[in-house]
């Protein structure tokens, strides 16, 4: 049960997501499968939130402290320099860019950069969860190949 949540949650966290999950999941001892389908579950259950609630949550931020008030000024600078793709593309944009397992990349700063677009929901939501399972594929074939090579 330990490498299921470990996998699972692992997951959930911004940087990580599933391109650690899956191959830490699989290190663990857990069948490929099932630590994509884990994965995938777990980076896919922040984005509605990050979608819904990241701008509410960055106004309150603001108010509370100076140095809140330079996170959330990076937060959104790192997501504006990232947006470019996202705008150009759209669906497909966004899809690209959570899919493509390169740093600053991902469903997290995705989500962000949806939101801060104000990119519609019912748009960027079904464009990331496509992004996740193509990243969960790049990223599976990766471990597999990692973990033949490794154990010969």
């Amino acid at each position: 049960m330990v490498k299921v949540l470990t996998t699972f949650f692992m997951a959930m966290l911004p940087i990580v997501e599933l391109r650690g999950a899956i191959p830490v999941g699989v290190g663990l001892g857990l069948p490929l499968w099932e630590s994509i389908v884990l994965s995938v579950i777990g980076n896919l259950i922040p984005i509605p939130f990050i979608l819904f609630f990241i701008k509410k949550i960055f106004a309150w931020m603001r108010t509370k402290s100076p140095k809140l008030n330079g996170f959330v000024d990076k937060m959104e600078a790192k997501a504006a320099a990232k947006s470019d793709q996202v705008q150009k593309y759209e669906f497909w944009g966004l899809f690209l860019f959570v899919a493509i397992p390169l740093p600053g990349t991902g469903a997290w700063t995705g989500a962000l950069v949806a939101a801060l677009l104000d990119m519609d929901w019912r748009k960027a939501l079904p464009s990331i969860a496509m992004g996740v399972c193509g990243a969960a594929v790049i990223i599976s074939v990766l471990t597999y190949g990692g973990f033949k090579i490794i154990t010969g």
